[in-house]
This record gives C-alpha cells, sequence and structure tokens, in this order.
C-alpha cells in the first residue's frame, strides 16, 4: 500500500459489528471478497445513486451483498450464487446479520436463471463480481434488465496489476487476465454505453447506458 493509499484508507469508516469476522473468514478460507477500497468505493456509488433494486451476479459469502445494504438502507438486493457451499455460508451470514428480509439469495448459475431475476427486476444498479472468463456473458445477459438511468459496476477489471503486464502472473492467473483483458476491450469501445476504469481495489469499471436523446445506441427497457 503506497502513501496515498495509507492516507486514504485513515478515513474509512468503522464496519457495522461482524464485519470484520467476514473478512478474517474469507481471507482464512481463499474467499475473494472486495478489497477495502473497492467496497468502500461501490459502497459511497450506492450513497449517492441510492438504488431500490440492485442486482449481485456472484454473491460468494455474501460480503458484498451485506455491505451494499449497509450503505443505503432502503435498497433490495438480488444476489445469486452457484457454488453450494458460498450458497450456505451466504445464507449463514444473512441471517446473522438479519438481512434476508432485504437481500434475496438466489442458488444456481445465473446464466440459467435469467427469467426469475428478469421477473424481479427491472434494477438501477448491475454488480457483476463472478467467473472472469464471463464478464461479457452476463453483461450482455443482464444488462437490458438495468433501468434505462442505472449504472453497471464491474469488479476485478485490473486483476492484481496483470491485466495491463500477464507476464508477471503464473499461467493459470495470466489466461485470467487476457479474459478480462478482452472484456475490458470489448466494454470500453461498446457503442451503447459510456464506461470508465476507476483505479481503485482491483479495478472498477463503472458503466452508464448511453441517452437515447442523443441519437446513439439501441433502446432497453
Amino acid at each position: 500500500m503506497d502513501t496515498h493509499d495509507k492516507y486514504v484508507s485513515s478515513f474509512f469508516p468503522s464496519p457495522q459489528a461482524g464485519v470484520r469476522d467476514m473478512e478474517k473468514y474469507a481471507r482464512d478460507n481463499g474467499v475473494p471478497i472486495m478489497e477495502e477500497a473497492g467496497i468502500q468505493f461501490l459502497m459511497q456509488l450506492i450513497r449517492m445513486k441510492r438504488p431500490s433494486r440492485i442486482l449481485e451476479i456472484g454473491a460468494a459469502i455474501g460480503y458484498s451483498a451485506i455491505r451494499m445494504a449497509e450503505a443505503y438502507p432502503e435498497t433490495k438486493i438480488i444476489t445469486v450464487e452457484r457454488d453450494e457451499r458460498r450458497y450456505q455460508e451466504a445464507a449463514y451470514y444473512l441471517d446473522q446479520f438479519d438481512l434476508s428480509g432485504r437481500i434475496e439469495l438466489l442458488f444456481g448459475d445465473a446464466l440459467k436463471l435469467r427469467d426469475e431475476i428478469y421477473a424481479k427486476g427491472p434494477y438501477d444498479l448491475l454488480f457483476i463480481d463472478a467467473a472472469k472468463g464471463k464478464y461479457r456473458t452476463f453483461f450482455e445477459q443482464y444488462a437490458p434488465a438495468v433501468k434505462a438511468d442505472g449504472i453497471i459496476v464491474t469488479d476485478n477489471v485490473l486483476f492484481k496489476g496483470w491485466v495491463a503486464d500477464p507476464t508477471q502472473a503464473n499461467e493459470r492467473m495470466a489466461k485470467t487476465a487476457r479474459e478480462i483483458r478482452r472484456f475490458n476491450d470489448w466494454l470500453m469501445n461498446h457503442p451503447d454505453f459510456h464506461s470508465y476504469i476507476v483505479p481503485v481495489g482491483d479495478g472498477v469499471t463503472i458503466s452508464t447506458k448511453l441517452d437515447r436523446k442523443q441519437g446513439k445506441g439501441k433502446e432497453f427497457t
């Protein structure tokens, strides 16, 4: 962590009780959760946007969903997890935080639950943080479920710096980095979205749909 990062992180507010325990569990068990700077950035976006409904692809143990719910108490979150163990862990934590009424946890592959997920929308914010090789597929499948004035947030788009320089990674991580880079190239040149990569945490992309009044982009519902 460089000097700037240390200075910025000194202002991060203390999380609600139990969050540090989740972070420790994730570290001890190799569960990928958002880096602290990244989750703080996402929470600030939610405070600004005040979304009434959020769709998260990739619940893991429920960490991001819980933090998003903390950021804006009026939001309703639909989050999807396909790994049974992670799903059970997320269900446990949602119960511990008494958030089962605000966060709906779905078990299964998000690519196979389209109808169910669409029926619960539309969404003000889509958060993608699942299998990196399927980022484009997730984006294409669920972007139409986001309202015209909504935003799409994608995590890990810099992937520990390996997207910019995959030679520093092992073979498996370099393959993932190349997949993310292809997604970034596709998204940053997408004719229907404005996208910007924010170098915070592990890299976060914010995408907004082009205004149809500009005469660009296709219409979304």
